[in-house]
């Protein structure tokens, strides 16, 4: 009980917290968002912490949970979108899902499935490189069409 009533203050306040940081950026003339979609890895794992954690990433201004993805092999984590408005760095957003996870469930605190933020140590410790990680986590392309810039990445052609 004690636990529920500290995740919960915790929450109210980041919250508020969120609220006030989008409402100033959005009076700025040059706002700092930078939308991304990221594939956060999940520690949790019953479909009470899987309901909570969800719920909490969408009550948090500038966070919105998209759906899971199931695990693509025997043994990998279940896997959740989520859409976040500032995303210019895709790992501070992986290591503050990595935060509200373990608030909301402390036991999971020695789980590392490869996402910065997660297991012991340095919070941003991970296998995170430019985007990508050795296990995929990270940001998900979502554009159909990519720019010209986009498309030298590719190999094959896609005229």
């Amino acid at each position: 009980m004690i636990h529920a009533v500290k995740y919960t203050s915790w929450l109210l306040t980041q919250v508020f917290v969120g609220a006030m940081i989008i409402c100033r950026d959005v009076l700025r003339r040059q706002t700092r968002m930078c939308p991304i979609v990221v594939a956060y890895p999940l520690r949790v794992t019953t479909d009470r912490e899987l309901m909570l954690f969800s719920t909490s990433v969408t009550m948090t201004p500038g966070t919105l949970s998209l759906g899971f993805r199931n695990p693509v092999s025997e043994g990998a984590p279940r896997v959740l979108l989520v859409q976040a408005v500032y995303g210019a760095d895709p790992a501070e957003v992986l290591a503050g899902l990595a935060d509200m996870e373990e608030r909301l469930a402390p036991h999971v605190a020695d789980i590392d499935h490869g996402a910065p933020g997660q297991g012991a140590g340095n919070p941003l410790r991970s296998t995170f490189v430019a985007g990508h990680s050795d296990t995929n986590y990270g940001p998900v392309s979502t554009d159909p069409h990519p720019t010209t810039a986009d498309v030298r990445d590719y190999p094959e052609d896609h005229s």
